[in-house]
């Protein structure tokens, strides 16, 4: 088994984050797992972008991944509005391969991109990932954790219990990862929501589960 992944989102949105504890997951699994984070100005709302390669074998290659399986999208505008460093946004997606969109409404696409999409045959789910945050977690500030849920929920990439021994460990304390200066002030915006980091782990527990459920039933179908 072997999945390469690409995230793109905009920064301030945790993309950096969500690598970070897909690998640490995977890893639980006895997986192994490359991340690699790339973004430019350390803004909100810039283009940022991570990849995440996962595999039962050996990895040799690193870097940007070019040829993902499946790419996740935190926000409408890395589609709507082109605030992505990869043009199109599906760009060298492989053939049946996946995309996970963040967003409440499906999102029209040109009529190029249409074409292209079905020719590669590519399965593409949105879930609501910013609204399951807010509605179950009180913030949105754990739409990474909800696309994670969504990836889990489509793919089976890693086990519930590594992805939640995962972030108990991001966010519990016991490993300390800071990736810039931007993760950082995120990280410390998201606990100051909650009175012990306990609360917060809860809460991404409860997005994880929900946003799981919402993307595993939309597989079915």
């Amino acid at each position: 088994m072997q999945i390469y992944i690409r995230i793109s989102g905009l920064g301030g949105q945790g993309a950096v984050t969500a690598a970070h504890i897909l690998g640490g997951a995977a890893v639980m699994d006895r997986k192994n797992a490359l991340v690699n984070p790339f973004f430019g100005a350390e803004k909100r709302l810039a283009p940022a972008e991570s990849y995440v390669r996962v595999s039962d074998e050996q990895i040799f290659d690193t870097g940007e991944i070019l040829y993902p399986d499946v790419i996740l999208i935190f926000h409408p505008d890395v589609i709507l509005q082109g605030k992505s460093y990869t043009m199109p946004f599906f760009s060298g997606i492989k053939r049946n391969g996946i995309i996970i969109v963040n967003s409440k409404k499906t999102i029209e696409f040109t009529e190029d991109e249409e074409r292209r999409l079905n020719e590669l045959n590519i399965c593409i789910y949105f879930i609501p990932a910013t609204e399951i945050a807010k509605q179950i977690g009180g913030t949105e500030l754990s739409t990474n954790i909800a696309m994670l849920g969504a990836l889990m929920g489509v793919t089976n990439i890693v086990s519930m219990d590594a992805m939640q021994e995962s972030i108990r460990e991001r966010f519990g304390g016991k490993v300390k990862f800071v990736a810039s200066g931007t993760t950082a002030s995120l990280d410390d915006a998201i606990k100051k929501q909650y009175d012990k980091v306990e609360k917060l782990i809860a809460a991404n527990m409860n997005v994880l589960t929900e946003a799981y459920n919402r993307s595993a039933a939309l597989a079915k179908k």
